[in-house]
């Protein structure tokens, strides 16, 4: 469809504009209107078995997660009221440091491993997962420190039970996926895709 008047009229119709509105031409010049987001890459239909006991080992990865991030911030405590005991009380002033030292701890945590090579946590990893973006690429640090960071709202504001939220579709993802279209597989099925993801 379009206008082939003279004259600078701005009636005309270009591929351009419709794709700054939400839609595409795809292959062949068809009309594509869903903004050119790329398909999922994982079909619980198809491949069952990405997805089989996600939610139970997610369990048991959060809970590896929660050890591997305490044993730092419990030896950091503890150094700090050593060494509180050593200056005469003055070395607890410190303590005021500790409850943001750990938060920032548990976000670069999250986000070097989420982004690593593995895409994964420790607890992940234990569990032979991984985290994908909706459409097959790995994560990101940033990606992976809104996941932490949303996970921790999300259960804070809604009570944990919004983690039941995974029963209820194919995919298994949780709150903080949808927000951020990510999604957590079995890493020992998973067929390699070759989509690179962000490097920031």
């Amino acid at each position: 469809m379009s206008y082939s008047g003279s004259g600078n009229t701005g009636g005309g119709f270009n591929a351009g504009s419709a794709q700054n509105a939400g839609g595409a031409f795809g292959p062949g010049g068809a009309w594509r209107n869903d903004g050119g987001v790329p398909p999922h890459a994982f079909d619980p239909d198809v491949e069952p078995e990405l997805f089989r006991g996600v939610l139970t080992r997610r369990v048991f990865a959060f809970l590896i997660d929660l050890v591997v991030l305490s044993v730092p911030v419990i030896l950091g405590y503890a150094f700090i009221a050593v060494f509180g005991l050593l200056t005469l009380g003055l070395g607890w002033v410190l303590f005021w440091l500790a409850w943001p030292a750990s938060v920032i701890w548990a976000i670069v945590y999250y986000g070097a491993s989420l982004g690593g090579p593995h895409s994964a946590t420790i607890g992940m990893r234990v569990m032979d997962l991984e985290l994908r973006t909706f459409y097959g690429a790995p994560g990101y640090f940033v990606l992976g420190a809104m996941h932490a960071v949303l996970f921790w709202v999300s259960i804070s504001f809604l009570s944990p039970f919004v983690v039941l939220v995974g029963l209820f579709n194919g995919r298994r993802r949780l709150l903080h996926d949808f927000v951020l279209g990510t999604v957590v597989i079995n890493n020992s099925v998973r067929s390699p895709v070759g989509q690179p993801a962000r490097t920031f």
